[in-house]
């Protein structure tokens, strides 16, 4: 439990809070770190992904270019928005989420806006499968960890990926960074920490003046990397720590073509915040595809001080829900980190106040394009990110509507989008 400690606080995976006197913070700025798009060469699709027998929205749905490392991922609405070169108009892409069957589609049915995908759910009666040959959960995620150097990509590797932080504080959003960002992922078997350069950033802000305390994510995009289990499963579990676990057997499932495992745990020592969850392992290679856990953090004090860096006197902060996830994908082959997201609630409570301040802090990482890369040493530039970064302090905002260029992003919610544009207008008032 110490190591676990120590990562959320080392690591940044924490959550620090301090005493905010300004107002609202500075307008959004126009400092490019690597240049603004690369140019219109691109067709970009709007739409909608949702089930076909309900009409609700498909959230997380993965949309790829088939034969390309191109993608991208819907959002809690469950609309997205695709990117493609335009000489790949004979292109199909491949729509795919757990319990839903995989549908591929020509490029051509995608539209410039109102483009409806509809997934049907995964029916098939799975438990007589024959490739569901293990029977004792404990050794099979033991096998799953032995094999992450060979099942997952083992080369450097350079991804561009999107990067989106929100806050919330009641139901209001009171902050939104987003950024593409070059990861710099080293292979699972390697010492090496990853690095995170950012190309393009955005954020805005709406403090209220009368508001005393300010809740700010430290760490960034490097909270949803290390979320990444097979690459660092020291900070969950790894083959010398299973014995922490108990480990037992669900429902097993699929997704695509792939029968999965279905494989729930939960740490046995509950002193201290103790982690549960679930994990989907492929059943033929034995690969980890997915991982949902959370931290149960009923020790109120144990949990505010391993998330809480610095707060002010008077006030108790504590998290009262900690969820994550991460999903890997799949190329020639192997298998690669693709999209991890991490989702926290805290309570701010001050001793002579009646009722208390909640706040939600969304962060997720969706990986866009990937390509191998041979550089054995990384030439940092002022692009490059330290794991203690805070977004809405550290990172340059941008207004420009068109940024983004060619890049593959998530598309915003609708309260999200809302929300932006209330801060940039209450900014422009200001300013006048």
């Amino acid at each position: 439990m110490k190591k676990r400690a120590d990562f959320f606080k080392k690591s940044r995976a924490g959550l620090v809070l301090f005493l905010f006197i300004l107002g609202f913070a500075a307008p959004l700025g126009a400092t490019d770190l690597h240049g603004l798009s690369n140019g219109a060469e691109y067709n970009e699709y709007k739409g909608k992904v949702v089930n076909s027998r309900t009409g609700d929205p498909v959230a997380s749905a993965y949309l790829v270019v088939d034969n390309t490392n191109l993608s991208s991922v819907t959002n809690s609405d469950g609309e997205f928005s695709l990117k493609v070169p335009v000489d790949m108009l004979e292109a199909t892409v491949t729509v795919s989420y757990l319990g839903y069957q995989s549908k591929s589609l020509p490029l051509s049915y995608f539209k410039e806006s109102g483009t409806r995908i509809e997934l049907d759910e995964s029916v098939q009666e799975l438990d007589e499968v024959a490739l569901f040959t293990s029977t004792n959960a404990y050794s099979l995620v033991k096998k799953m960890l032995k094999k992450r150097g060979e099942n997952y990509l083992n080369d450097q590797t350079l991804m561009t990926a999107f990067y989106r932080e929100t806050i919330q504080k009641g139901r209001r959003n009171i902050s939104l960074s987003e950024a593409v960002a070059e990861v710099y992922k080293q292979p699972n078997r390697s010492a090496k920490k990853d690095d995170v350069a950012l190309i393009k950033a955005r954020k805005s802000t709406d403090y209220k003046r009368l508001d005393t305390v300010a809740l700010k994510l430290r760490g960034g995009p490097y909270n949803t990397l290390y979320i990444d289990v097979m690459k660092y499963p020291e900070f969950l579990f790894d083959e010398n720590s299973l014995d922490n676990f108990k480990f037992s057997f669900n429902k097993p499932t699929r997704i695509n073509d792939q029968y999965l495992y279905v494989v729930d745990f939960e740490e046995i020592n509950r002193n201290l915040p103790w982690y549960y969850g679930k994990l989907f392992i492929d059943a033929e290679s034995l690969t980890l595809v997915k991982a949902t856990y959370s931290l149960n953090v009923d020790n109120r004090k144990a949990a505010g001080d391993i998330f809480v860096s610095k707060k002010p006197s008077g006030v108790k902060v504590y998290p009262v829900e900690v969820n994550y996830r991460v999903d890997y994908r799949k190329a020639d082959g192997k298998w690669y980190y693709g999209y991890g997201n991490a989702q926290l609630e805290f309570v701010v409570n001050w001793k002579r106040k009646i009722f208390n301040s909640r706040y939600k802090v969304n962060s997720e990482m969706a990986v866009t394009d990937w390509k191998n890369t041979s550089e054995d040493k990384i030439k940092k530039d002022k692009s490059f990110i330290k794991p203690s970064v805070v977004m809405v302090d550290d990172v340059s905002g941008f207004a420009d509507v068109d940024f983004w260029g060619s890049n593959n992003i998530i598309e915003p919610e609708k309260s999200i989008q809302n929300a932006i544009e209330k801060i940039q207008r209450k900014l422009e008032r200001e300013e006048d």
